[in-house]
């Protein structure tokens, strides 16, 4: 979820988002590293849309804030469009990280997930900001998957785990490492379709508002 603003003088179309980090696997340096990664993906692209009869270059804002005292509370009552909640665990009882509905602003991340390029976090950031899957999960022969195709899609060898492995077999799947976000992701957004207001604000996604207790092994 987050919070879009116009800036017509310089023709930038920027949406900012924060996202408050909690739980036993998370800190402040993890925080930090996180968000900037979903701002480096996704503003990537330097794609342009066309708003009001004028083409805006799409940029993010990504802040990334450690708070380890977070109360369910603040999660279920805030009002603000750009605050995100996730908590991070070594165990997720999913085995992947996950958020709570395509346009939402919780989820939890399992910390391998996040661990060295996977491109998790920018993935799960576009389900906030209500992408879906794509349901085309064989992309042999397209080229660059989207940062939208999950694990398992059947791709171009040097794409996989294993550029080696048959397609589907061990290895012979989407290294998530290879994900960009694309221009076509940008545009499954629709930012055009985007009601601003007087301030030249607007909200991309909802309030899911759901606090994540820790996931224990059964």
């Amino acid at each position: 979820m987050g919070e879009a603003e116009l800036y017509t003088g310089s023709q930038r179309l920027v949406i900012r988002s924060t996202i408050y980090f909690y739980g036993d696997a998370a800190d402040q340096g993890l925080a930090i590293r996180v968000a900037d990664e979903i701002a480096y993906h996704w503003s990537e692209p330097r794609t342009r849309v066309r708003l009001r009869k004028e083409w805006y270059e799409v940029s993010f804002e990504i802040e990334g804030i450690y708070s380890p005292e977070l109360s369910p509370a603040a999660v279920w009552h805030n009002i603000n469009p750009r605050f995100n909640f996730f908590r991070i665990e070594e165990f997720s009882q999913h085995d992947i990280s996950f958020v709570d509905g395509l346009g939402s602003n919780t989820g939890y991340f399992k910390l391998a997930n996040l661990q060295g390029l996977s491109t998790t976090a920018a993935h799960e950031y576009g389900h906030t900001l209500g992408l879906d899957h794509p349901k085309l999960l064989d992309i042999r022969g397209k080229g660059q998957p989207g940062i939208m195709y999950p694990r398992g899609t059947l791709c171009d060898p040097v794409f996989q785990y294993d550029p080696a492995a048959p397609p589907g077999a061990k290895g012979g799947t989407l290294n998530p490492f290879t994900r960009k976000v694309l221009d076509s992701d940008i545009e499954g957004l629709k930012l055009s379709r985007l009601p601003f207001d007087r301030r030249s604000l607007s909200v991309i996604g909802e309030f899911s508002s759901l606090y994540h207790q820790k996931h224990a092994p059964a």
